[in-house]
C-alpha cells in the first residue's frame, strides 16, 4: 500500500453474520450504510472468523493469533495485542465495548491507553451497586452503539493522530431488543424486552420447544437490532467525515462471529462451527479507499497482519495481509473449544472457496473424527493442521482464574448463562 494510515480504525459487531448483510445477499435491506460503506473497500465475500464466540474470535481479532495460543485454558489473554504493537509504533490506543468475554477481566486491555469495557470491576461495593441500578433502569446489559460512539468520539477529540481505535458493537447480540422504531421494522408485532429476553433464552435452552412463527420473530428481531447498528455506523462514519478522518485512516469493519437460528438444531452462537456462526462481513478501507470484490477466503486473523502491511511492519501472527494478493487457492481455518460435558472436544474446519471439511479431535483419545463428506485432499490437510495445534496445545497454561460477580450477571443477562 502506498500511503500509509494516519490513523487505524477497527470497527467489529458481536454475532453479525455476514448473509445477513444486504450485500452479501439477503433478501431485506437490513444494512444501506454499511453497504455504501463498502463501496469505498476492499471487500470479502468469502470472510471466515477464526472461531465461533466472543472469548475465542476477539482475541484472534486482536492479536491475529490462533485462540490456542492467543488465551491460556481460563479464556484469558496470552499475548499482545494490536495494541501493543501500534503502541510501539507511536500511535494512542483505544477500545470501546461492553461484552464481559472481551474484557479487563480476560485481559483484553493489554496494549490500550484507553480500555472502556462498560464494566466497574473490583471491590468498590457502592459503585457495583449504582452499576447493577443504572443497568436495570435502561433494561441494558450492554451498552448501545450510541453510546459507544459517544464514548470513542469524544476519546478522538481529546487527542491527535495517530491513533488506534475500536469499536465493538453489542447490539445484534441477543437478547434481540431493537430499539423505538427498529423494533418493529420487520417483525409483524410488538414484543416487550422481558419477552424478548424469555424468547430468546428458551430458543438457547430448549431449541426444539420454538415453532416456526416464534423462529420468525427472533430473526425478525436480529434484523432490526442489525439495521439499527447500520444506522449507528453511518453516524459513526459522518461523524469521522466531519473531523475528516476518512481519507488517511485505514478503517477495517468486520464481526468476531454471527448467530443461528435453527439451521442445525441450535440458536445463538453454541461451540460449532458451521458457516452460520463464522461466516462474518469483512471490510477494508484503506487510505483513499478502494472498490474491490475479493472472493479468494479471508478470516479475521488476516486484520493484525494488514495493520502491520499497512504501516510497513513484519507481519507477527497467522494470518496474511489483505492489502496484497491472496494466492487463490488459499485455505483458512477455524477452531473451538467444546463446552460442558463435551469440553475435551476440539472443533476445526478448512474452506476453500468452494468446500469445507470439519472434523472433532477428543483430547482424552486424541482420535480425530470427520463429520462431514468431503474431499480427501482437504481431509488430509485439516488432519495436518490439528497435528499441527496439538503440539502447541501442549505447552498451554492450565490456571484457571475466576470472574468477578457483576461479569457473571452481565454474562447471565446476554443469554451466556443459565
Amino acid at each position: 500500500m502506498a500511503t500509509k494510515p494516519r490513523n487505524v480504525i477497527l470497527l467489529s459487531c458481536d454475532a453479525l453474520r455476514a448473509d445477513h448483510l444486504s450485500w452479501y445477499g439477503y433478501d431485506r435491506q437490513t444494512s444501506p450504510n454499511i453497504d455504501e460503506f463498502a463501496g469505498e473497500c476492499l471487500r470479502f465475500s468469502n470472510s471466515y472468523s477464526a472461531s465461533a464466540n466472543t472469548r475465542e474470535g476477539v482475541p484472534a481479532l486482536l492479536t491475529g493469533k490462533y485462540s490456542d495460543v492467543a488465551i491460556d485454558e481460563s479464556f484469558k489473554l496470552d499475548v499482545d495485542t494490536v495494541g501493543n504493537i501500534l503502541s510501539e509504533e507511536g500511535f494512542s490506543t483505544a477500545a470501546f465495548h461492553s461484552n464481559p468475554y472481551a474484557s479487563r477481566a480476560f485481559g483484553m486491555d493489554r496494549g490500550f491507553d484507553r480500555f472502556d469495557d462498560d464494566l466497574h470491576l473490583g471491590n468498590h461495593k457502592l459503585i457495583a451497586l449504582i452499576q447493577r441500578a443504572l443497568d436495570k433502569l435502561r433494561n441494558r446489559h450492554y451498552a448501545r452503539a450510541n453510546e459507544i460512539n459517544d464514548r470513542s468520539l469524544a476519546w478522538i477529540d481529546e487527542r491527535e493522530s495517530p491513533f488506534f481505535l475500536w469499536n465493538h458493537y453489542m447490539d445484534t447480540h441477543g437478547p434481540y431488543e431493537p430499539p423505538g422504531e427498529f423494533r418493529t421494522k420487520y417483525a409483524k408485532r410488538e414484543i416487550s424486552d422481558r419477552d424478548a429476553q424469555s424468547l430468546y433464552r428458551r430458543a438457547i435452552k430448549d431449541p426444539e420447544s420454538i415453532t416456526d412463527d416464534e423462529q420468525q420473530l427472533l430473526i425478525d428481531l436480529y434484523d432490526g437490532e442489525i439495521r439499527y447498528n447500520d444506522e449507528q455506523i453511518r453516524v459513526f462514519l459522518d461523524e469521522l467525515r466531519k473531523r475528516d478522518l476518512i481519507e488517511d485512516s485505514l478503517i477495517i469493519f468486520t464481526a468476531d462471529h454471527g448467530d443461528a437460528f435453527g439451521e442445525h438444531g441450535y440458536y445463538e452462537h453454541p461451540r460449532y462451527l458451521h458457516p452460520e456462526l463464522t461466516h462474518v462481513p469483512l471490510f477494508v478501507r484503506p487510505p483513499g479507499g478502494a472498490d474491490k470484490t475479493i472472493d479468494v477466503p479471508a478470516s479475521t486473523l488476516d486484520v493484525v497482519a494488514t495493520i502491520e502491511d499497512a504501516i510497513g511492519r513484519e507481519g507477527s501472527g497467522d494470518g496474511v495481509s489483505l492489502l496484497g494478493s491472496l494466492p487463490e487457492d488459499r485455505r483458512v481455518f477455524s477452531q473451538v473449544r467444546g463446552e460442558d460435558e463435551n469440553i475435551h472436544i476440539r472443533r476445526y474446519a478448512i474452506r476453500n472457496r468452494n468446500d469445507v471439511v470439519y472434523c472433532e479431535r477428543d483430547q482424552n483419545t486424541e482420535e480425530i473424527r470427520f463429520t462431514n463428506d468431503s474431499d480427501q485432499s482437504l481431509r488430509d490437510e485439516l488432519r495436518e493442521f490439528v497435528e499441527e495445534r496439538v503440539q502447541i496445545e501442549k505447552g498451554m497454561d492450565t490456571e484457571d482464574d475466576e470472574v468477578n460477580d457483576e461479569i457473571e450477571r452481565r454474562l447471565s443477562a446476554l443469554g451466556y448463562k443459565e
